[in-house]
């Protein structure tokens, strides 16, 4: 667990924040602890995946939604319900098809008894009322149905027939995205995409995580796991991430780093222009400092340093570039050119 100083008078100038109060410094103590807590606890179930867990706990304590991107059997669904368990939050999995209308993800109103012999419509909520909502195979419905879930990412309510509906905090959308079988599904836009704090991307585990899958998920039933957090502590814990002071030079070099990526405007290097179409817009820039914030608090960190913006670098960055076909000839994907942005930054 690193630690960074609370005050540090040769950095103090450049910080744009105050520092953390003694509660705030306690807080983050004690949510560095609840971390690992919460690593050991899923490790009960789920093989391996260390990165995954921690890039969906950054995204949860920043209050922002993760594109979970891999092929079918890799416990996905498994890994984002346990999840929701260990955190006392209510969970909830929407399979997306071709024929899911919005209603669907929403709810609507029904014609109802209502006891005195009348009727009158009342409201059926839908599976996007809870706390993780996992969207499986997103791509897979069409866009007036993507349209209706970023609806509800974005303003964190939805509107049915002229009437809104707050959802309840915290609120967190899952969506994967299968690699393969890309015929029949609806690829999300670009502007779609970048509501996405990050991508994260699930790789085939090793030999040794396979035979140990096989062995923990062929036996009898699985664990239940312990309740460590609930919706309030989250809802505490995400505020707190907020109030991480930020150095300047920090905000600078996060700028910098998004600016690199857009080919127009003479801020990327020579080598990127003929492989990348399109760069990343100014909320990748809130992104990177936000998912930094919750990388130092979940370390155990009073404050932001490079290493939590590199740490959060590539899974922010990744699917906001928009690749030529000129990359794609040398086999350069976009995780491939921000991993080479990353290495020049030393």
């Amino acid at each position: 667990m690193s630690h960074s100083a609370v005050s540090n008078p040769s950095s103090a100038s450049s910080v744009t924040e105050p520092s953390l109060s003694d509660d705030d410094v306690q807080a983050v103590d004690r949510l560095g602890r609840l971390t690992q807590q919460l690593r050991d606890e899923l490790a009960r179930v789920i093989v391996g995946q260390r990165e995954t867990v921690d890039l969906l706990l950054v995204c949860l304590f920043a209050r922002r939604h993760a594109l979970l991107m891999g092929v079918p059997g890799l416990a996905k669904t498994l890994l984002v319900s346990k999840l929701a368990e260990t955190m006392s939050l209510q969970f909830s999995r929407i399979q997306f098809t071709p024929d899911l209308m919005p209603m669907d993800i929403t709810g609507t109103d029904i014609l109802q008894d209502n006891g005195d012999g009348r009727r009158e419509f009342q409201f059926a909520h839908g599976p996007v009322f809870a706390n993780i909502v996992l969207a499986d195979e997103i791509n897979r419905a069409p866009p007036k149905t993507q349209a209706a879930m970023l609806e509800a990412m974005q303003e964190q309510r939805i509107t049915v027939v002229g009437k809104g509906f707050d959802l309840p905090p915290p609120f967190m959308v899952l969506a994967t995205q299968n690699p393969v079988e890309q015929e029949g599904t609806y690829p999300l836009p670009e502007a779609q995409l970048d509501r996405f704090m990050a991508l994260i991307e699930l790789d085939y585990p090793s030999e040794e995580e396979e035979i140990a899958i096989a062995r923990t998920t062929t036996g009898g039933r699985l664990p239940e796991l312990q309740h460590l957090m609930t919706a309030e502590n989250i809802i505490a814990n995400q505020d707190l991430v907020r109030r991480i002071p930020v150095p300047d030079h920090i905000y600078t070099e996060a700028a910098q780093l998004v600016r690199k990526t857009r080919p127009a405007g003479g801020t990327a290097p020579s080598w990127l222009l003929p492989l990348v179409s399109w760069g990343a817009g100014p909320r990748a820039v809130q992104d990177l400092i936000l998912g930094a914030k919750s990388h130092a608090a979940l370390e155990g960190s009073y404050m932001v340093r490079t290493e939590d913006v590199r740490a959060v670098a590539q899974p922010v960055l990744t699917h906001r570039l928009i690749t030529t076909f000129a990359a794609q000839a040398e086999g350069m994907s976009a995780r491939d050119i921000v991993a080479r942005l990353l290495e020049e930054e030393g």
